[in-house]
């Protein structure tokens, strides 16, 4: 077991923190009062090739593995960032790298690689399947040499930022397949060419997600855009979500460490009755156990990276990643905001903004709830509890 980074993986880290002191808390502060996309962020990212490190080389990419845009990922928001508005990127091509064909991932991924086209739109979730993904009700039907796409999708974040979506929409009625996992398919939309028959209505939500509702009326999709086999896309997004979980961890382990940070030099500094606040055992202690906690989730989720990238089965542990990651910064997020007491609150502090967009981790993408639910039952042995 080496516990070590190599030397590419140290100056990688080393390269982002110096691209992300162009991007001071300023600039993310007025990102998030205009609530506006943080486009000269991402495309500076885009440009150094930051973006593309999952892409293979033949491609126009750097050919790195899940690992590297973890710490990526994880950096942007230890300098206290939003890294959100490019992780899509990273874990979406992933189901075109493994299931796209030949022509699909020729079509596309220099282009993703080269920054002329973004990738960043994930239409999975509906409003009255939640979770159950394998309820979803948006029907694409064959019609020719194109798919005829008819329904609704709700918490689509960066639909209106990007060119291409990912759509999971069903090709054979649920009540036509035994396998309720069958009968799903998934599309690689062009929104540039959809516009007219799409309809993308942004939500009001507590952090600057760019979040939003579509629907879909008549909406033509070529059938070559079809990736894979029809009606085998639920495996293939599913095949997606470890590395989803693994770099969504690396992103909450990131916000922990700038909490820790920001506290423990926040309560060093900090006098009250005489004495640094951080003197006091109320103020010092959770800080400590924040910083142990994200620590050992940091260390599963290197566990669960070094696995992806060897193509070994890591479902528990990116899972694992995810859950304690989360429940590590949300636990470092509240620490903080205790030290800095009234002054946690002022958004020039920027602990209410980090604090805020940490807390999504829990329950995006993809409740903790339903994590326990996967190691109790797929992990352990337990009855299915859902």
């Amino acid at each position: 077991m080496d516990f070590n980074l190599t030397q590419e993986q140290v100056q990688i880290r080393e390269e982002i923190r110096k691209v992300c002191r162009e991007f001071p808390d300023s600039y993310w502060r007025e990102v998030d009062r205009k609530k506006d996309y943080p486009d000269a962020f991402v495309r500076k990212l885009t440009e150094l090739g930051w973006l593309a490190a999952p892409i293979p080389e033949e491609y126009g990419g750097s050919g790195l593995g899940i690992t590297e845009a973890s710490i990526i990922l994880e950096e942007i928001n230890r300098s206290g960032g939003s890294a959100t508005a490019c992780h899509a990127q990273m874990y979406t091509m992933g189901t075109l790298l493994r299931h796209g064909s030949a022509d699909q991932k020729m079509r596309y991924l220099p282009k993703i690689a080269r920054g002329e086209l973004r990738l960043q739109a994930f239409a999975v979730t509906e409003p009255n399947a939640g979770s159950e993904s394998t309820r979803i009700q948006t029907a694409a039907v064959r019609r020719g040499d194109k798919y005829v796409i008819n329904g609704e999708k709700i918490f689509i974040s960066r639909v209106l930022e990007s060119d291409l979506m990912l759509l999971l929409a069903r090709t054979t009625p649920y009540d036509q397949v035994e396998d309720k996992t069958r009968g799903l398919s998934v599309f690689i939309v062009d929104l540039r060419e959809a516009r007219e028959k799409i309809e993308v209505k942004p939500l009001e939500i507590m952090i600057n997600h760019h979040t939003n509702s579509v629907f879909f009326d008549g909406l033509e999709v070529p059938a070559e855009n079809l990736i894979g086999e029809e009606g085998m896309g639920f495996r293939y997004i599913i095949d997606g979500w470890n590395a989803e979980r693994i770099l969504v961890a690396a992103e909450a382990i990131g916000d922990g460490r700038w909490f820790i940070e920001r506290a423990a030099k926040y309560a060093s500094e900090r006098v009250v009755f005489g004495r640094p606040i951080g003197a006091n055992q109320g103020i010092q202690f959770p800080i400590a156990q924040a910083h142990a906690r994200i620590e050992a989730a940091d260390l599963v989720r290197f566990q669960a990276a070094t696995k992806f990238d060897r193509k070994e089965r890591c479902g528990a542990e990116a899972n694992m990643a995810k859950f304690l990651a989360s429940e590590a910064s949300w636990e470092a997020a509240n620490a903080c905001l205790t030290t800095h007491g009234g002054y946690g609150f002022a958004a020039e502090y920027d602990v209410e903004r980090k604090f805020r967009e940490t807390r999504l981790l829990t329950v995006a993408p993809v409740s903790n709830n339903l994590v326990l639910a996967y190691l109790g039952q797929h992990v352990l042995g337990m009855p299915k509890s859902y």
